[in-house]
């Protein structure tokens, strides 16, 4: 029975950065409410939160 090997990548070779950030105590509560309500993990949602920024960011001059 001929299997395939399990391939894995090192940690950090994902195309993912591992970043700290300084955020309110309040704001952080109200994440990790939305994130179980929504069933996602904190990082998940907070991904989704800036991609939607970042993507319907206008900057006016």
């Amino acid at each position: 029975m001929d299997h395939e090997p399990l391939r894995i990548k090192k940690r950090g070779e994902d195309g993912s950065r591992v970043i700290s950030i300084r955020i309110g105590v309040e704001l952080l509560d109200e994440l990790d409410r939305t994130a179980a309500e929504c069933n996602y993990s904190r990082n998940e949602l907070i991904n989704l939160l800036l991609e939607h920024g970042v993507k319907d960011l206008i900057i006016e001059e």
